[in-house]
């Protein structure tokens, strides 16, 4: 099972196994991982999931929709060249290792 490793505005680390076809957003909330407030509850209408992807894995995801590249522009905090909204990032093998920085703020 691929691994996710999310980092909070405070430096702290938690690898977490996610299943395939999961979104980091949902994996985030199944295993209590705080910091990402997901509103909308993955519905790509309220920008709370906001996380920056490590350098390494951004050529490794699909490029962001024009809905979610869209709602990047309303993200609390700044948003980066490598900005996504973890309910569009889906787990898959090919992302196995992932670190991704939550944002702070997210509202």
């Amino acid at each position: 099972m691929p691994r996710a490793t999310y980092v909070s505005s405070d430096g702290t680390s938690t690898a977490v196994d996610v299943v395939d076809g999961t979104t980091l957003m949902r994996a985030a909330e199944a295993n209590c991982i705080e910091g990402i407030v997901a509103d909308c509850g993955g519905n790509m209408s309220c920008a709370t999931c906001h996380i920056f992807v490590d350098p390494a894995f951004v050529d490794r995801l699909p490029p962001p929709s024009d809905t979610e590249d869209s709602m990047l522009d309303f993200t609390a905090a700044p948003r980066q060249p490598n900005s996504r909204l973890s309910c569009q990032v889906v787990m898959t093998g090919t992302l196995d290792g992932i670190v991704v920085r939550i944002a702070d703020p997210q509202l």
